[in-house]
């Protein structure tokens, strides 16, 4: 993997995610991925099982059962995500059933208050200052997930090498692959979850593939467990946001060469699954609004260096793009911690084979560049 940084900006540090390369069959990937991460592993496990606790009484028995309820529909699709989960339990020294509760932490938090998550652009060529096709997004998590980001680039034996961002033990998060097909995610809430193939693994499941129309075909196949959203971007010109709940779907495509997406439905078919109410859904109307705006502003003149401005923006508070902590103190007092913030910021140049990724909240960082290596 190639790395390469941008110019040192005034009051924003230079501190990177870790990059990783993963080569062999799925079992050895998740192997080499066990070892090398197992410290951070580790720590996302503890944080991820103190945060389930915190919010349930349940025993490891009671969790393992509802863990594993998942693994079929995951062996059923992808049995390649299943070996790779098996080899980071045994690289790690972890169990089969940890591994995939990082993997499964959104399906069994399903019953928590939701939290608002991520802000997501895609760019067609149109749109660009210099041609170049843009897709990515801000991600927001626990404050705790700057400490559990790594970028990894997978090359494994029978399919197209892929390049993520992903908290560490996690197979799937964000990202592209060598075939110039880039897929982002966020949040979005309804009824009907259910035992099925996990919302964080459709991104991968997608980035298997080298099309639009694959990847659509491909996820509409799949059972899936809970609701997401998948914004998509190919070397074809394609572009489409599709929105997922556990048997439904909405493509969304582009408007004048643009798309953006928050954390609430907008396909016309989907509606009336709108669960988010309140000011969670406020917040996420005023970010999506902030988006397309700011896209929109600047359509012709978009490029890396001029999404690296807009996905720094402030300028909704409360509700923003770049979200800081003590925002969800200001958004929802004494209904929540206030530790929700922009984790990591990402910037994806599919057809470049280039990952631009800011540790977060990305307006006190500097955006590294991540490439496939040749």
């Amino acid at each position: 993997m190639q790395t390469q940084n941008t110019g040192t900006f005034e009051g924003q540090a230079a501190k990177f995610f870790p990059s990783y390369r993963f080569q062999g069959t799925h079992r050895q990937i998740g192997r080499q991925y066990g070892e090398a991460c197992s410290a951070l592993i580790a720590k996302h496990l503890e944080y991820v099982t103190k945060r389930l606790n915190h919010r349930f009484s349940v025993s490891s028995n009671q969790l393992e059962e509802a863990v594993l309820r998942y693994r079929p529909y995951v062996k059923k699709y992808a049995a390649a995500f299943d070996e790779e989960v098996e080899g980071i339990a045994e690289g790690a020294n972890i169990t089969v059933e940890e591994a995939y509760l990082l993997q499964l932490r959104a399906e069994v938090n399903h019953f928590c208050k939701s939290n608002t998550e991520c802000t997501t652009f895609a760019v067609l060529p149109e749109a660009a200052s210099n041609g170049v096709p843009l897709i990515g997004q801000n991600c927001d998590l626990p404050a705790f997930y700057s400490e559990l980001g790594v970028v990894i680039e997978y090359v494994p034996d029978d399919g197209p090498a892929h390049l993520v961002l992903t908290p560490a033990g996690q197979i799937s998060y964000i990202g592209i692959n060598q075939l110039g097909l880039g897929v982002f995610a966020n949040f979005i809430t309804c009824d009907g979850w259910r035992a099925g193939f996990p919302r964080y693994m459709l991104s991968r499941l997608a980035l298997t593939c080298g099309t639009i129309a694959e990847a659509v075909s491909l996820v509409q196949k799949v059972e899936r467990a809970s609701s997401r959203n998948l914004i998509m971007l190919d070397a074809h010109g394609g572009a489409v946001s599709m929105e997922n709940t556990p048997t439904r779907e909405g493509l969304i495509p582009p408007d004048n060469g643009l798309l953006a997406h928050s954390n609430h439905f907008i396909a016309e078919g989907l509606l009336d699954a709108e669960k988010l109410g309140g000011v969670e859904l406020e917040n996420s109307r005023v970010r999506l609004e902030r988006m397309s705006h700011l896209l929109q502003e600047n359509h012709g003149r978009l490029n890396v260096e001029v999404m690296q401005g807009i996905l720094r923006d402030r300028g909704s508070y409360p509700h923003c793009l770049c979200q800081m902590p003590g925002d969800e103190e200001v958004q929802a007092p004494g209904e929540k911690a206030a530790d929700i913030i922009t984790f990591a910021s990402v910037i994806a140049e599919p057809t470049e084979g280039n990952l631009w990724v800011a540790i977060g909240p990305p307006n006190q960082y500097e955006y590294k560049c991540y490439s496939f290596r040749k």
